[in-house]
C-alpha cells in the first residue's frame, strides 16, 4: 500500500472522501495500470479524435452539426449489431452469421407488416423472436455437439441468408410505409430540446449517485475510495461535455430518439454486465471456462444465454437497418453490415482473446467505423479506400488488445 492510501486508509470517512490525496491516489492507479498494459479505452479515444482532426482539415464539412447528426442516426443500426458481437467476443467465441440474421429479421417484419397486414408490435416481436431463435439454435449446438462457433455462425451465414431470400420471395424488396411509426422512429424522431437537456443532466446525476454509492461502500469497508472532489471534477466534465454536445446537435435536428434507444442498451447491458451475477459469469467464462466451472458457474448457460443475446441484437439492428432505409430486400445485412459490426466490437476494445471489454467497446468501435465511412465519402473517395483504411485500423487495434495482454502477463495482471 502507498503512502498516500495508507493516510486515505487511517482518516476519518468524511475527510477521506474529500481529501484532495483521492485524486492524486486515483491518478497514481491509472498510470500503475496503463504500466501494467491496462489502456482501457484510451487508445480509442485518442484514435477517434486523430480520425476526426485529420478529416476536419481535409474538409470543414466533417464536424458540422449536421454531418455528426447524421453520423450518430447511422450508427445506430450497426452499432445494436456489434453490442451482440461484444457478449460473444467476452467467451472468447465468435458470430460471422449477425449479417444475415439481422436481414432475416428485416425480411420478416417487411412480410408480417406489409404483406400480411400484421399489426406493427406484432411483426416486431416476431422478427426479434426469430433473431432469439437462431441464437438459442447456436448455444444448443455448440454445448450439445461442441462445435466451434465458427463453423456454426458460418453455416448460420449461408443458412440465414438462404431463409431470408425464401421469406422475401421472388419480390426481392419490400418497401416499409413512410407514415408507419418504425420509419418516423429510424428517420425523423428526434428529441426537443429541453428533453435533450433534461436527458444529460438526469444521466449524469444518475452516473453520480452510483458513484457516490460506490465510494461510501468502499470507505465503509476501509478500502481507498473516490473523494468528493474527485467525482464532482469526473462528473462535471462529463456534464459540460454532453451539454456541449447535445447543444452542437441542436444546431440542426437535434438528438435523434434512434440513437437515443442504441445508447439506452449501451447502458443497459453495461449494468446487466457490471452489477448481476449474470454479467460476472459471463466475464469468469471468458477468463476461464474451467475455473468457472469449478466456481459452480453453468457454463452451459451462459454460452446459451450469450449466442441468443447476441442474435437477439443482431435482429434488432436488422430491425432499425430496414426502418432507416424504409424497406427490407435481398441486399439486407449483406455486404459489409458483418465485416463492420465485428470490426466495431473489435475496435471497440473487445478482446478476441475473451474476458475483457464493455458495452460501451461498441458504442467507441461503431463510431471510428462511422467516421472513417462518413469523412471519406465527404471527401468523394471509393468505397475500396474504406475498405483498406478499416481493415488497418483494425489491425492496428488487435495489435494494441495482443500487446497490453502480453505486458499484464508480464507483470502478473493476466
Amino acid at each position: 500500500m502507498s503512502r498516500d492510501e495508507r493516510v486515505l486508509a487511517d482518516a476519518p470517512e468524511d475527510e477521506r472522501l474529500l481529501s484532495v490525496a483521492g485524486v492524486r491516489s486515483a491518478v497514481d492507479a491509472l498510470f500503475s495500470r496503463i504500466r501494467g498494459g491496462d489502456l482501457g479505452a484510451a487508445p480509442i479515444v485518442v484514435g477517434l479524435a486523430v480520425i476526426w482532426l485529420i478529416f476536419q482539415l481535409l474538409n470543414p464539412v466533417f464536424l458540422s452539426s449536421e454531418n455528426l447528426s447524421n453520423l450518430t442516426m447511422q450508427s445506430a443500426a450497426i452499432g445494436t449489431i456489434a453490442l451482440g458481437v461484444v457478449l460473444v467476443l467476452l467467451l472468447g467465441e465468435i458470430d460471422l452469421s449477425v449479417g444475415s440474421v439481422s436481414g432475416l429479421a428485416a425480411a420478416v417484419l417487411a412480410v408480417t407488416f406489409v404483406q400480411l397486414h400484421w399489426p406493427l408490435v406484432l411483426a416486431l416481436v416476431a422478427a426479434v423472436a426469430a433473431g432469439c431463435l437462431v441464437g438459442l439454435l447456436y448455444g444448443f449446438l455448440y454445448t450439445r455437439f461442441g462445435l466451434p462457433s465458427f463453423v456454426i455462425t458460418l453455416a448460420g451465414l449461408l443458412g440465414f441468408l438462404g431463409l431470408q431470400l425464401w421469406v422475401l420471395g421472388d419480390t426481392g424488396t419490400i418497401g416499409l410505409p413512410f407514415d408507419s411509426w418504425i420509419v418516423e422512429f429510424a428517420q425523423d424522431m428526434y428529441l426537443p430540446p429541453w428533453a435533450a437537456y433534461g436527458l444529460v443532466v438526469a444521466s449524469v446525476g444518475a452516473y453520480a449517485w452510483v458513484l457516490l454509492r460506490r465510494a461510501r461502500r468502499r470507505a465503509a469497508a476501509n478500502l481507498v475510495s473516490q473523494g468528493n472532489l474527485e467525482i464532482g471534477l469526473r462528473c462535471g466534465t462529463l456534464l459540460l461535455f454532453l451539454l456541449a454536445a447535445t447543444w452542437y446537435l441542436n444546431l440542426y435536428r437535434g438528438v435523434g430518439v434512434m440513437f437515443v434507444f442504441f445508447l439506452a442498451l449501451i447502458v443497459v447491458m453495461n449494468l446487466v454486465l457490471t452489477r448481476t451475477r449474470w454479467g460476472r459469469a459471463v466475464y469468469a467464462v471468458g477468463g476461464s471456462v474451467e475455473a468457472a466451472r469449478r466456481a459452480g458457474i453453468r457454463v452451459d448457460r451462459i454460452y446459451l444465454s450469450v449466442f441468443a443475446m447476441c442474435s437477439t441484437f443482431a435482429a434488432v439492428g436488422g430491425i432499425l437497418a430496414a426502418a432507416r432505409l424504409a424497406s427490407a430486400s435481398q441486399s439486407s445485412g449483406t455486404g459489409d453490415t458483418n465485416l463492420n459490426a465485428i470490426a466495431a466490437a473489435v475496435i471497440g476494445g473487445a478482446s478476441l482473446f475473451g474476458g475483457r471489454g464493455t458495452a460501451f467497446s461498441a458504442l467507441l468501435g461503431i463510431f471510428v467505423i462511422q467516421s472513417i465511412s462518413s469523412g471519406l465519402t465527404l471527401l468523394n473517395l471509393d468505397s475500396s479506400v474504406q475498405f483498406m483504411i478499416t481493415g488497418a485500423v483494425l489491425v492496428l487495434a488487435v495489435i494494441v488488445d495482443s500487446i497490453s495482454r502480453r505486458t499484464r502477463a508480464a507483470t502478473g495482471r493476466a
